[in-house]
């Protein structure tokens, strides 16, 4: 925690966990201290329903009556995913290739974080595109609700099209030309 009498508390640190049903989580610091507590509103002004759990994460926070709670997000980093995990039909890809996919435009049409997956449609098309939990997690995010506005890097798979990157709407809408 770095803290400045003229100015906001900021803190760099790691999502404990979050979970969208209650609609709060919480941040441990990296320097130690108390927990932070994280509001679902606090993470939606960032442009964010979810967050990953293990996820870097930078906020601003207050001490509050009743205890320390963050005010702002600044940034989000995902949590770093373990070789191996993910999906077996990227095993073949080049990574290279994979990052220079265009973003797409979606929306979720479900996602079931019991089961793992889901599915979006990419704006003007009919066609589902593969929303996997490893890709979820990789992206930075715990959930995705139905109707949600996302961006999505897109391949085709041997089983249909398949998302290797998700964004937030509003990160995603920056990154658009």
């Amino acid at each position: 925690m770095s803290e400045d009498p003229s100015g906001p508390l900021i803190v760099r640190g790691h999502v404990k966990w979050f979970d969208p049903g209650k609609g709060f989580g919480f941040v441990v610091a990296e320097g130690g201290g108390p927990d932070i507590l994280l509001h679902a509103n606090v993470l939606r002004s960032f442009g964010q329903s979810t967050v990953a759990d293990g996820s870097a994460i930078t906020v601003q926070a207050a001490r509050t009556e009743r205890g320390m709670q963050a005010t702002t997000v600044l940034g989000i980093e995902p949590p770093d995913v373990p070789p191996g995990s993910g999906l077996s039909d990227l095993a073949d890809m080049d990574p290279s290739l994979l990052s220079q996919q265009p973003l797409e435009p979606a929306r979720v049409k479900w996602f079931d974080k019991g089961k793992g997956f889901g599915f979006a449609n990419v704006w003007g098309s009919d066609e589902d595109v593969f929303l996997h939990i490893e890709v979820l997690r990789k992206s930075g995010f715990a959930d995705l609700a139905p109707g949600e506005a996302i961006g999505l890097r897109v391949v085709d798979g041997k089983r249909g099209r398949l998302a290797i990157d998700i964004l937030a709407w509003d990160t995603a809408g920056r990154a658009l030309p």
